[in-house]
């Protein structure tokens, strides 16, 4: 049977995730004794702070382990509520909030309750790699908007205007950014703002990244620049990065209430609510102590500034210095197209697997960013790995 005529046409447009299909790899080497160092995870390398456990562990023991509402408790919701208000001078309401299996299931679910077959959604690139597959499944087409080094990986008012039509739905804006680190400002937010008012475009606005940030840089979210952007925003947010949560699956999103209730429709037909102990954790997490977050945003602020300094020491390589996140983005154009043992590196795909083959790095090619001259590094990891991978990559080039 050919079961690839058997599978949907829309199922069949999606492309597997290559960065964990890389960590994938990297866990199997080093299950088999290999000695790799792994830039590929999107994940912190903290353990989720005591407390948030503790609560776990009570939720369990006090045996509230069956359905919640299937948009996510009260308690929790108004906690986020509070979180909104506190940290990002939005005013929502309960019915306007929606808590879902991680961050990723509250951007699918907003993509396919806005999206209609061949509408347009405008993706600034680089852009993370589930976007794209998110849009297809939804039957509209994404539009990919190239964001260059010189612009610090930013889009432009003008290249936004250029690239709207009248198919044109949506924008997903991602502030930080994965994968280059990048954080909008207030000012460029705002010239964004008026384009999608002025023409009556949705924004998505995935800010998962929001706390952890560098430099004294404010996180701006876009729907807090005024009533009118608001209204067309439907802002994303989580507790896996900040609280080194990726496990326990907790995201959330804020929008007005029609487009909520329409989310909460989708979910309750697809997951239901999401784990009860670990919305309980997530209440932990906003309510609680702050401090482990702000001591993992100091730990990432030395490693950033050792693999960045390192990254431009290696002449083949360029790395602009990420307001945010916990990735590098270094550009390595020059390396494509030398060659090694006989063959050409065509692309970054290839020189990812060179570096995972030949020096045990872990990398994750830029062409699933959409920018194929570049590589994500993840310093979510030790400072004695990064030194020893950067080493390692740093031999590598020098044998090309």
């Amino acid at each position: 049977m050919d079961w690839k005529m058997s599978i949907s046409k829309r199922v069949n447009l999606i492309s597997s995730s290559p960065t964990l299909a890389i960590t994938a790899r990297a866990k199997q080497m080093k299950q088999e004794g290999i000695d790799v160092i792994g830039f590929g995870a999107g994940e912190p390398d903290f353990d989720t702070p005591a407390h948030i456990k503790e609560a776990a562990k009570k939720a369990i023991d006090s045996g509230f382990t069956k359905y919640t509402p299937a948009s996510g408790m009260k308690e929790l919701k108004e906690a986020i509520c509070r979180k909104f208000e506190n940290d990002n001078n939005l005013d929502y309401s309960p019915e306007e909030i929606i808590v879902s299996c991680g961050a990723k299931h509250s951007i699918f679910n907003a993509i396919l309750t806005l999206c209609n077959e061949d509408d347009e959604v405008i993706l600034p690139s680089p852009y993370w790699v589930s976007y794209p597959e998110m849009i297809k499944v939804a039957g509209a087409k994404p539009v990919i908007l190239k964001a260059t080094q010189e612009n610090n990986f930013k889009i432009t008012p003008q290249q936004l205007q250029e690239t709207i039509t009248p198919k044109t739905k949506l924008l997903i804006l991602n502030s930080p950014s994965n994968p280059t680190g990048m954080v909008y400002t207030k000012d460029e937010l705002s010239s964004i703002s008026n384009t999608l008012t002025e023409k009556g475009i949705f924004c998505i606005s995935d800010e998962i990244y929001e706390k952890i940030i560098y430099d004294s840089q404010a996180h701006i979210s876009i729907a807090s620049l005024a009533p009118e952007i608001k209204k067309l925003t439907i802002v994303v947010n989580g507790v896996s990065k900040s609280y080194s949560m990726t496990g326990w699956r907790i995201g959330y999103a804020a929008g007005p209430k029609e487009i909520i209730q329409a989310m909460s429709n989708l979910q309750s037909h697809s997951t239901s609510n999401p784990t009860s102990i670990s919305q309980k954790a997530a209440l932990a997490a906003l309510e609680g102590p702050q401090e482990p977050l702000c001591n993992m945003v100091a730990e990432f602020v030395k490693r950033r500034d050792y693999i960045v300094e390192r990254l431009n020491s290696i002449k083949e390589i360029s790395c602009l210095k990420p307001r945010g996140a916990f990735y590098v983005f270094p550009e390595v154009s020059q390396i494509i197209g030398r060659i090694f043992k006989g063959k050409i590196i065509k692309d970054s795909v290839f020189l990812a697997e060179i570096l995972l083959d030949e020096a045990n790095v872990a990398a994750v090619p830029g062409s699933v960013f959409g920018a194929d001259e570049y590589l994500r590094l993840s310093y979510a990891t030790s400072m004695k790995n990064i030194s020893k991978g950067l080493q390692r990559i740093e031999g590598l080039i020098n044998k090309l």
